[in-house]
């Protein structure tokens, strides 16, 4: 059985695309930009509701036009993203309405996420305050300090995060709230969540569902080694 209650989709992509070269998440990929590939399973799940985009300010009107012609299951509503991912995160939830359960958060730099990852990601939270994706470690991993080894990690217990992440709204939004009064900038949503004691189930994602951070990921993407 699925989660019964609404979901709401936040993409953040508000990124400048300095370590890039350029805005990635508009640069053409095949027949279409970037941010039109990672969305669209989200408009093919069922289970989601609404649909939030966070994108650089001087972006909103041009990409709020062209959404309007994206037919799916969701609605999806463009809103201004900031330097600060958290912050973007943030002002996407904040464009969701107030009755959407779950928040779905999923990288717009992970073009090659799935449906079915989506929807496993998403019913995760049924007994949990919030569930992510994540990797084993198949290597070994070490701890250091500068270039001096300080100890070897049991990788059993190492998990390479990934999105998409789902959680529980109220918690999700304690945890923001807890960010800004302490200051602290998490690396996901889901390290906010853990911040305020939130347990957050995880469970395995897909090694096809890598993050293009660079020119060479990029390449990778585009000449097929990743299918």
């Amino acid at each position: 059985m699925e989660f019964p209650g609404k979901v709401g989709a936040v993409i953040p992509a508000a990124g400048s695309g300095q370590r890039f070269g350029e805005k990635k998440q508009f640069k053409q990929l095949g027949k279409r930009p970037l941010l039109y590939t990672t969305i669209a399973p989200f408009l093919d799940c069922s289970l989601i509701s609404e649909i939030s985009v966070a994108v650089p300010q001087e972006d909103v009107d041009k990409i709020s036009r062209e959404m309007q012609s994206i037919v799916g299951s969701a609605s999806v509503t463009v809103t201004a993203g900031e330097s600060i991912r958290q912050n973007s995160v943030r002002n996407g939830i904040n464009a969701l309405s107030d009755d959407c359960d779950i928040i779905c958060i999923h990288d717009c730099a992970r073009p090659l996420v799935t449906e079915q990852l989506i929807r496993d990601t998403i019913n995760g939270c049924k007994n949990h305050d919030g569930c992510i994706t994540a990797m084993k470690a198949s290597d070994t991993v070490k701890r250091a300090d500068g270039d001096i080894i300080t100890a070897t990690l049991n990788r059993d217990h190492i998990w390479l995060a990934q999105t998409p992440q789902a959680f529980h709204r109220d918690i999700l939004l304690h945890a923001f709230e807890n960010a800004d009064n302490n200051d602290a900038i998490g690396t996901d949503e889901s390290a906010l969540v853990e911040m305020v004691g939130g347990k957050v189930k995880i469970i395995e994602g897909l090694a096809d569902n890598i993050k293009i951070t660079n020119q060479q990921d990029w390449k990778t993407l585009e000449t097929g080694l990743i299918d």
